[in-house]
């Protein structure tokens, strides 16, 4: 339980530290925002801080806070080190930038900034890029809910072929529609403070309940084997990097979390708000992350006997097992959640909080394709200040996610083949961001913080690089050839993003 305290330590000391830092470079100041200079009632409207910090946390906080992480902590106790420092230099400071700099230039989207730093044509790429990878969002956070709302929310079996299926799909579809169509304040302002409450007391509740129970965690400094399950093998054998950083994602660092942060830099009302609302928000998914993480391993410590899981071999290499009737039954990482839910929370705690974790892809689902129609709407300029206009858009969308996740439902490898590419492409998203950091901080005479953004963006190029590289839905090149040419990518990366920074400055 040690290494578990000392990344929260981290998390919330580091957090602190480098947010003031990033604030400093930054430089917020008393300047109209976006919200009062571009007011529409539409989607730029002033809303309050908690409000904002709240939409903005539920936007960024889908599933993989959550399911990321319980597959993640199967590298073992570094998880509760990497997380935080990743979270810290990376991710917060990631969500915080792409904030500010959406804020200081009019509330203007990433595919706009992207433009604006770089050039037409990586900001066609980067248009392309980021509409498909929302629209993907849009399909699975539609696919996840509704699975853990079907088999353990109602006992229904959540299979292709019972109607409960298509109707609990079909009604979270619907909410999606309404709340990408109807003005920000209407739908979303008003019930994510509600969803926010119920997913804070989920996180919480299983934290504290694993201190009373006194779960075990492994340490860092000490046997990586817990029940049986030996985490220190599972770290060697399936590359911990990059895969770690590829299955974590969003506890750490998200590319999706800026298509979402640049919605609410279009209502928040100063611009000092935004370490609360950007950084610090990160920063609770962070800490999100790291419950769940821990949660996960604390049912491995468990057992099945104990109503919590076992970890064994299968055909497709480790797999999660529970206590069905007296058997041990397989069972998916999403499973895993009503789990730890049931185990630390009992019956009804367990669904309460089972209800937080529906709640999350949810809140990030709806934005996603809200996000969509207002990247298409300004990529190719058409005006959506009537509710006519806006449904015109996103009908066509919606239409074509329901497709696709007909697709993914009915065939036995289609989700897992949609996912997979999610979560490299939402990483490969981070570096455009990470670039576009860069660049603006050169540009507006803050070279000597270039270091910031630096870093994760080497990082995040090789990392994405490396896992296409090897990963069997890439190349499947070996393990050493993978990681040479990540390093390679990322040397150009970074030197190609400094040398933009100095062309634009020069030219400015």
């Amino acid at each position: 339980m040690l290494t578990f305290v000392l990344g929260l330590v981290i998390l919330i000391g580091g957090g602190a530290l480098y947010g003031a830092l990033c604030q400093k470079v930054f430089s917020p100041d008393d300047r109209k925002t976006p919200a009062y200079t571009k007011n529409d009632g539409v989607d730029y409207v002033p809303m309050s801080k908690w409000k904002n910090s709240l939409i903005n946390l539920l936007n960024i906080a889908g599933t993989g806070p959550i399911l990321g992480p319980i597959q993640g902590i199967l590298f073992g106790p570094i998880a509760f080190i990497t997380i935080p420092i990743g979270c810290v230099i990376g991710g917060a400071m990631h969500d915080y930038f792409t904030g500010m700099i959406s804020v200081r230039e009019g509330g203007i989207q990433m595919p706009e900034m992207i433009k604006m730093n770089t050039n037409a044509a990586i900001h066609k790429i980067y248009t392309l890029f980021i509409c498909i990878v929302t629209f993907l969002v849009g399909v699975v956070f539609i696919y996840t809910p509704g699975d853990i709302m079907s088999t353990q929310v109602f006992g229904f079996g959540g299979t292709a072929g019972e109607p409960s299926t298509w109707i609990i799909y079909s009604c979270i579809f619907i909410y999606y529609l309404i709340a990408a169509v109807l003005p920000i304040d209407k739908i979303i302002g008003k019930v994510y403070p509600l969803f926010g409450a119920v997913l804070l007391l989920s996180a919480v509740g299983v934290f504290v309940m694993m201190f009373v129970k006194g779960s075990s965690l492994a340490e860092v400094w000490g046997s990586w084997n817990l029940n049986g399950f030996d985490f220190g093998a599972y770290f060697s054998s399936e590359h911990f990097i990059p895969t770690f950083f590829i299955t974590v994602a969003c506890g750490i660092l998200s590319g999706f979390h800026s298509t979402q942060i640049t919605l609410v830099t279009r209502t928040i009302q100063h611009e000092k708000e935004g370490r609360f609302t950007f950084y610090n928000m990160m920063i609770v998914e962070g800490f999100i992350a790291m419950v769940w993480a821990a949660g996960a391993m604390a049912m491995i410590g468990e057992g099945a006997e104990n109503m919590g899981i076992t970890m064994q071999q299968t055909e497709t290499g480790w797999g999660y097992f529970m206590m069905v009737e007296g058997r041990l039954k397989a069972i998916s990482a999403t499973s895993v959640v009503g789990v730890v839910c049931k185990n630390m929370l009992g019956s009804v705690g367990g669904i309460i909080a089972i209800i937080g974790v529906i709640v999350l892809p949810i809140t990030s689902g709806d934005t996603a394709l809200r996000s969509v129609r207002i990247v298409l709407a300004d990529t190719f300029k058409i005006k959506q200040d009537k509710g006519a206009k806006r449904l015109v858009l996103a009908v066509p969308i919606f239409a074509l996610a329901y497709v696709v996740l007909i697709i993914a439902k009915t065939n036995p490898n289609g989700f897992n083949i949609v996912w997979r590419y999610f979560g490299w492409s939402n990483q490969t998203v981070s570096i455009f961001a990470l670039a576009s950091i860069l660049i603006w901080l050169m540009q507006h005479d803050r070279k000597k913080y270039l270091w910031i953004p630096l870093i994760p963006l080497m990082f995040y190029s090789f990392v994405t690089c490396s896992y296409l590289m090897g990963a069997q839905i890439g190349f499947s090149l070996p393990y050493g050839v993978s990681l040479v040419i990540g390093l390679s990518f990322a040397i150009m990366v970074a030197a190609l993003s400094i040398y933009r920074g100095n062309k634009k400055t020069i030219k400015n």
